[in-house]
């Protein structure tokens, strides 16, 4: 951890209505998870600033969204390129504050690029229809921004997340409130600069830090907000959901993973377990589409537990500023779950054949570290199969039966990633066709893309983001009869 750096200069206030404002509720710390020192103090904001948000934003929607698709493309790619000019600053703020490594911090700000321009262009795709109708009338279809949208975004990926919400809604037309996670508000008020300085109207992006739980009841009950996107845990996204449902807004639900990852006996066995690695310890496994059930054929089990035995040697962990495999957990809860998950594991007669412990000791001394961990014998008595863990733990579990593995793979309330190895046609069909998730990768764990639909089925959530899904999110389907004879 050689690497030592200052916090690159960022605004600590609320944004409302174009101006940085002072919260009413004083300031909140942000912690740097990889040293526990404090980076800054955030202003916290209550319910005062949650309504000037929500009037600002209702304010700034007639006008923002009857400007042409054409304008509003026009300022989101003048907000890619000054979020692509700013990339380094923006990766160190949220390095230092949520710990992930500095090239994955890096990739995400480029992500954040290509989300701002392909809904910018997706924007002006937004196309309503003409339907064959009688010859005294037109029928229309046409597509309308929803109105104002409140956002709540979570901490494991603190800026694209913020980006993959605001940047299809703002295409679309809607006017936005974020709600940025507590543990990581810096990212979110660097973006929030951004957007000013690349001149959106007064109202059209407003952020307020405070407490989630008010802000979050505020945004989901008011009348003046029509709709909601959330991405974060089930049962935070069922609370919101249960408040929205009186003044019945669109909402869209992002919510937790538990992905099966299943290793057939004719896979390329080389792919599979160095794309387990490296697919499992982005962000330390913080990930709603981490690997968390690792099947693997009784055939090759011997096999290819071996070479992730082997694999795991190389994966480095430290401080993000010194950009090793991975970084600390966000906070001490975090490494309470992994130790939890491990005791209920290994008194239920699993086995940890690597890793298992919490790095405390010199240049870990006070940070969230733990240790890469290969868990062997996994059973269904055991937490770790059916709980999402968010840590550095690779669970394996021995299977026989193609059908049996679908149905153990299934056995669970999530629904959001799924994966598997393969090189049999037969098996592809079959399993990609029954696997219960929103998304499926065979052979390859690549399942975020701008163009692609991601959301998950079952407790995972409802509604997509990116892709034409993500920004159809946004609009009402509006059908009008228009009588043209005499």
């Amino acid at each position: 951890m050689g690497k030592q750096q200052e916090l690159p200069a960022v605004e600590t206030r609320l944004y409302i209505n174009g101006k940085w404002v002072e919260g009413s509720e004083g300031t909140k710390a942000v912690t740097n998870p990889a040293t526990g020192e404090t980076l800054a103090k955030v202003h916290v904001g209550g319910e005062k600033e949650v309504h000037s948000a929500i009037e600002a934003a209702n304010r700034a929607f007639p006008e923002w969204s009857q400007k042409s698709a054409a304008e509003r493309a026009k300022l989101m790619n003048k907000m890619a390129d000054l979020v692509e000019d700013d990339a380094e600053r923006l990766a160190a703020i949220m390095t230092m504050e949520q710990g992930k490594p500095l090239t994955q911090a890096k990739g995400e700000i480029q992500t954040n690029v290509e989300n701002l321009r392909w809904n910018a262009a997706e924007g002006q795709r937004l196309l309503g229809e003409i339907v064959p109708s009688p010859a005294t009338n037109q029928w229309q279809v046409r597509k309308q921004a929803v109105g104002v949208v409140g956002a709540i975004t979570p901490w494991n990926f603190p800026s694209n997340m913020i980006i993959r919400k605001i940047s299809p809604a703002i295409a679309a037309g809607c006017t936005v409130i974020l709600k940025p996670s507590k543990e990581t508000p810096l990212s979110a008020l660097a973006l929030m600069e951004l957007f000013d300085k690349a001149g959106f109207p007064d109202g059209v992006v407003n952020i307020v830090l405070g407490d989630s739980s008010t802000i979050g009841s505020i945004l989901s009950e008011s009348e003046d907000v029509q709709k909601i996107t959330f991405t974060g845990s089930t049962e935070v996204g069922q609370k919101l959901n249960e408040q929205a449902a009186p003044t019945l807004k669109n909402v869209s639900m992002e919510l937790g993973g538990h992905a099966p990852y299943i290793i057939f006996p004719d896979a390329d066995i080389e792919r599979a377990v160095e794309t387990l690695i490296q697919t499992k310890f982005i962000n330390n496994g913080q990930v709603c589409t981490s690997p968390n059930r690792i099947f693997i054929h009784k055939d090759i089990k011997e096999k290819v537990t071996d070479r992730i035995v082997e694999a795991i040697k190389d994966v480095t962990v430290g401080n993000g500023l010194d950009d090793p495999t991975t970084g600390p957990l966000i906070n001490q809860a975090g490494v309470d779950k992994v130790v939890d998950q491990l005791k209920d594991a290994t008194d239920k007669g699993a086995k940890i054949l690597a890793g298992g412990h919490k790095l405390e000791s010199g240049e870990y001394a006070n940070g969230n570290f733990f240790e890469p961990t290969i868990l062997d014998g996994v059973t269904k008595d055991m937490d770790i199969f059916y709980q999402e863990t968010f840590g550095p733990v690779i669970p394996l579990i021995t299977f026989e039966d193609e059908e049996k593995v679908i149905e153990d793979a299934n056995d669970t309330e999530f629904g959001l990633a799924s994966y598997f190895f393969s090189t049999n046609i037969h098996t592809v069909e079959n399993v990609s066709s029954k696997l219960q998730y929103g998304m499926v990768g065979v052979n390859d764990t690549d399942i975020s893309n701008s163009a692609t639909p991601f959301g998950g089925v079952k407790h995972s959530g409802f509604g997509r983001e990116n892709g034409t899904y993500g920004v159809e999110e946004y609009v009402d389907v509006k059908f009008v009869n228009i009588r043209t004879a005499k």
